[in-house]
């Protein structure tokens, strides 16, 4: 026999649904089946797996550990990375992350922030493999993968769901640097419509609305320019894949070193005097709101991720 005692990361989600990811091998009929035969019990009484569970809830498999093995599987990657940690608590990390890294899997082969985070946890003993069976601590926004800068971890379901909410409902402050092409020479704010082909992984924008297209609204404000290039700060007010990158090349200002919604000459150029493999945008500042309630810790607070040392070496030389 083997217990579960439920844990607030375990806590307010159905019986079934727990089980279904504690034993994620098993055919939904096999879960059902043991249920009705009381070989599974919630704090030994019959469930039949619609009952809500609460912290310190036992749930006790009756099965034997062959089976249970058979019927659990927990990847886990081995690679240590060194994850550049600019603040952590006991629900949340805040990363600098590099260009190259993916936030999400592209193809199921492919290594993430996602599991280098969970790594990370399991290294530092913050989290134990027979906890990540039934619970995944998680990114609770993404970057593309050649944008560097801050990504929110979540460790805790508390974390998750939480920053998932300030993150919904656009309270957070998110503040990005880039270098473009051409001169802007005032602060303001533009909107527009961005259709994504999934296909190509592009985006579009256009200034009507039209089916399917998700409207868009982005702030930036100029800090210096050299009369060819100039680098912003750039406020994201709506969150859309490819936003930045595809709304600053709508208005003629496409970003530096973007392969794909860039300009060629000016890619080309950097390329060969600056060795630049990686579009120059960079996530750079988080302002919290004031926050109450469990991640209180939070309120308030401003986090910064220092440029990357190749970002930063173009800027101290052009500009």
């Amino acid at each position: 026999m083997r217990e579960i005692e439920i844990n607030k990361n375990e806590a307010g989600q159905r019986l079934d649904k727990l089980l279904a990811k504690y034993l994620n091998k098993a055919p939904k009929s096999f879960i059902y089946k043991m249920l009705r035969k009381k070989n599974i019990t919630l704090n030994k009484k019959k469930a039949d797996g619609s009952e809500k569970l609460e912290i310190n809830d036992k749930v006790q498999l009756f099965l034997s550990d062959e089976t249970i093995d058979k019927f659990s599987e927990v990847d886990v990657v081995a690679i240590d990375v060194d994850l550049n940690i600019i603040y952590e608590d006991q629900d949340i990390l805040v990363i600098n992350k590099p260009a190259g890294m993916l936030s999400q899997k592209a193809r199921p082969e492919d290594e993430t922030l996602t599991e280098y985070v969970i790594a990370y946890l399991l290294k530092t003993k913050q989290l134990t493999k027979e906890e990540l069976i039934s619970f995944h601590p998680g990114l609770c926004n993404r970057l593309d993968r050649n944008t560097s800068g801050i990504i929110i971890a979540g460790k805790s379901l508390t974390g998750l769901q939480q920053m998932g909410n300030l993150l919904k409902e656009r309270n957070i402050g998110k503040y990005y640097l880039t270098i473009v092409k051409g001169v802007v020479k005032e602060s303001t704010s533009i909107e527009g419509y961005l259709t994504k082909d999934k296909n190509h992984n592009r985006v579009t924008i256009s200034q009507k609305p039209s089916e399917g297209a998700d409207y868009i609204k982005t702030q930036y404000e100029p800090l210096k320019t050299n009369g060819e290039y100039t680098l912003l700060r750039v406020k994201l007010l709506t969150g859309r894949s490819h936003q930045i990158r595809a709304h600053l090349q709508s208005i003629g200002h496409p970003v530096v070193g973007d392969g794909k919604y860039g300009d060629v000459q000016v890619n080309k150029y950097f390329k060969r005097n600056f060795n630049l493999r990686f579009h120059l945008l960079h996530s750079w500042e988080l302002n919290f709101p004031e926050i109450t309630g469990e991640l209180s810790a939070l309120s308030q607070k401003q986090f910064t991720a220092p440029l990357p040392n190749y970002f930063d070496a173009i800027v101290r030389r052009i500009f």
